[in-house]
């Protein structure tokens, strides 16, 4: 008898079931990676960041745009994960690297640089040699929104691709940062649903906010911490200074095992 049990076909990466599909299938972040810079499962943003690409600033006119899903950047046994919101439409989507290529990008390698988790303190292009020591760049949304505002469809069509680069980092992963309410706001839930238990209430976001989050089966003890988005609006009215995150991606590096003892 034939089996009608069976699986039908893998969705398209035009069909919103993609990432669900594909993310959690992947063995590594180099094959997770590869298969999120396919996904077209959104079409607004695909729209976006196509038409951000054949409309560029005049800047980068004559730049070849990325406008494409951006995957996370750094290593793959990163005991250090800092969570974003997406990419810019200038910033990533033109340079297909997280955070590179625009204002916060380099306030954030900046800080990075400082506390000795960046090789270079500026981010200008895929190829201009910046490593990350310990520390994967990441964010819950991959493609550029119009308005930097993702929709809540398109936040969870894009959640499995998080909840997998996560669950593939959770071996080595020791303390995360999120960026700015959304960042806190969409990690919370994916952290969960990678095996941590998570506390009721869940805590408000604010910048500074630890939430320490307990070992459970083969998850580890994790930090979790909150910092204001090094977007141009929080570091031009000074809400967020260069020194403010430096001290907070300071106690991320120590909490993660980045840094020497002080003993």
């Amino acid at each position: 008898m034939e089996d009608t049990g069976a699986e039908g076909p893998p969705p398209g990466t035009d069909e919103s079931g993609f990432p669900a599909y594909h993310a959690g299938r992947c063995g590594g972040l180099a094959e997770l990676d590869a298969e999120l810079v396919r996904c077209r499962a959104c079409p607004r943003l695909v729209a976006w960041r196509e038409e951000t690409a054949a409309r560029p600033r005049a800047a980068f006119r004559g730049q070849e745009y990325w406008a494409r899903p951006v995957p996370g950047f750094g290593p793959a046994g990163a005991a250090l994960a800092i969570v974003g919101l997406a990419p810019a439409a200038h910033g990533g989507n033109r340079t297909g690297r997280m955070f590179t290529g625009d204002a916060s990008g380099d306030f954030l390698f900046a800080a990075l640089h400082a506390v000795g988790l960046a090789s270079r303190p500026t981010a200008t292009d895929r190829d201009d040699g910046l490593e990350l020591y310990g520390v994967r760049v990441t964010a819950p949304v991959h493609c550029a929104p119009p308005e930097n505002r993702p929709t809540p469809a398109e936040r969870r069509t894009c959640r499995p691709w998080l909840s997998a680069e996560l669950q593939l980092l959770s071996p080595h992963l020791r303390a995360v940062v999120a960026l700015g309410a959304f960042g806190w706001q969409a990690l919370l839930p994916v952290l969960g649903e990678t095996g941590w238990p998570l506390p009721r209430p869940r805590p408000a976001f604010g910048h500074g906010v630890r939430l320490t989050l307990p070992a459970a089966g083969q998850r580890r003890e994790l930090q979790v911490l909150g910092s204001y988005h090094p977007s141009q609006r929080n570091t031009f009215t000074g809400r967020l200074t260069s020194d403010m995150l430096i001290e907070l991606l300071t106690r991320a590096a120590d909490a993660a095992g980045l840094r020497p003892s002080a003993d």
